[in-house]
C-alpha cells in the first residue's frame, strides 16, 4: 500500500516578542519630539499616558530608553538601538499589509523635495534602500525646489516636502489640501579643532557659545531665529557669527581654531576621521531639530508609506559625540 507522504512541517514560530507595536511608535514619537508633551501631541494621547506608557516599553524590554533633562527626554544607548530599530520594523509590517491587501498595486511617482541641504547629506543613498523596500513608489528627488518647498507644494510641482522650519498655509490660503507630520529630528553639534581651549571640555554650556565666535553655513533667518530660540531661550545675546557659504569652508575654519562650528550630525559626521576635530554636546543635552513631512492630501498613500520608511532612514551621530 502506497505510503501517503506527510503534509509540510509548519514554520517554525520563535519566542513572542516582548515589545509591542505601540511600544515603538512611542520611542518614535519621543526621538522626534523631545519631550513627553510632544509627543503626547503627536499621539493624540496625555502627557500622562505617553509617560505610563514609556514605563511599560522599558520594563518590557528590561532597559531604560530614555532620560529626562532639562530640555526634556534623551534616548540612552539602548533607546537609540531601538529607535534605529523601529521605524524599519514598522515600515516592513506596513508595506506588508499593503502587500496582502493590494497585491497588483500600481506604481506611484512621489517628487520629493527637502527644504535644508543637509538632508541631501545622506537621502540620496536612502533612496536605494527605500526602493528595495517600496518596489511601487518610484522617489524623484526635486532638488530645484529646494529654496522654497512650501510654494512648489501648494503649485503642485512636488508631492512631498521634509521641513525644517518654514509653516504650511491653511488650506484656504493654499487653494489645496495639504497634510504635514512630525518624521524625525537631527542634532546639531558642535565642531572645534582638537587645539581649541575648549577641546578638553566634556560639553558645552550656553556661555561658552556667548563667547563665540559661531561658525556656521548660510541659514535663512528662520533657521537661525530657531537656533537661537532653541539655544537661548528669550535671550537675545549678540554673539560673533562667522558664515561661510561652503560645508568645507566652515569645516576648515574650525580646524584652524577659528570658532565653534555648529553643524547637523549628518554633515559633521563625514569630516571626523582625521583626528583633528572634535564633536561636542551641549551640557544641557542634545539640541534636536525636528523635521516634519508635509504633502498634499491626494498624495496621502503614497506619502504614508514613505513616512514609514523614511523614519529608520535618518542616520545617526550620537555615539560620536562628546
Amino acid at each position: 500500500m502506497p505510503r501517503i507522504p506527510s503534509p509540510p512541517a509548519p514554520p517554525a514560530i520563535g519566542p513572542r516578542p516582548r515589545l509591542e507595536i505601540r511600544d515603538l511608535e512611542l520611542v518614535l514619537s519621543l526621538a522626534a519630539a523631545g519631550s513627553t508633551a510632544g509627543a503626547a501631541s503627536a499621539m493624540h494621547i496625555t502627557q500622562s499616558a505617553v509617560s505610563r506608557a514609556l514605563a511599560q516599553a522599558e520594563d518590557r524590554v528590561g532597559a531604560r530608553l530614555f532620560e529626562r533633562t532639562a530640555r526634556g527626554v534623551a534616548p540612552t544607548a539602548a533607546g537609540e538601538r531601538l529607535i534605529a530599530g523601529a521605524g524599519l520594523v514598522l515600515a516592513q509590517l506596513r508595506e506588508l499589509e499593503r502587500e496582502v491587501a493590494a497585491p497588483v498595486a500600481a506604481t506611484t511617482r512621489v517628487r520629493l523635495v527637502c527644504e535644508c541641504y543637509t538632508a541631501y547629506r545622506w537621502l540620496p543613498s536612502a533612496m536605494t534602500s527605500l526602493r528595495r523596500r517600496l518596489p511601487r513608489l518610484e522617489i524623484v528627488l526635486a532638488v530645484e525646489h529646494t529654496h522654497d518647498p512650501v510654494a512648489a507644494l501648494v503649485r503642485g510641482d512636488i508631492d512631498v516636502a521634509l521641513l525644517t522650519t518654514s509653516s504650511l498655509p491653511t488650506d484656504r490660503e493654499a487653494g489645496c489640501a495639504l497634510v504635514e507630520r512630525p518624521l524625525f529630528s537631527d542634532e546639531v553639534v558642535f565642531v572645534i579643532s582638537t587645539s581649541h581651549p575648549l577641546a578638553g571640555r566634556a560639553s558645552l554650556t550656553r556661555d561658552h557659545l556667548r563667547e563665540g565666535p559661531l561658525i556656521t553655513p548660510n541659514a535663512t533667518p528662520a533657521e537661525a531665529r530657531w537656533f537661537m530660540s532653541a539655544v537661548f531661550g528669550r535671550q537675545r545675546p549678540k554673539i560673533e557669527l562667522l558664515r561661510f557659504p561652503l560645508t568645507e569652508a566652515v569645516v576648515d575654519a574650525a580646524r584652524a581654531g577659528m570658532g565653534i562650528a555648529t553643524l547637523s550630525e549628518w554633515v559633521a559626521e563625514a569630516y571626523l576621521g582625521g583626528g583633528d576635530l572634535l564633536v561636542k554636546r551641549l551640557s544641557s543635552g542634545p539640541l534636536r531639530r525636528p523635521w516634519r513631512i508635509a504633502f498634499r492630501r491626494a498624495s496621502t498613500d503614497a506619502a504614508e508609506r514613505l513616512i514609514a520608511a523614511l523614519e529608520s532612514s535618518a542616520p545617526r551621530l550620537y555615539t560620536r559625540a562628546g
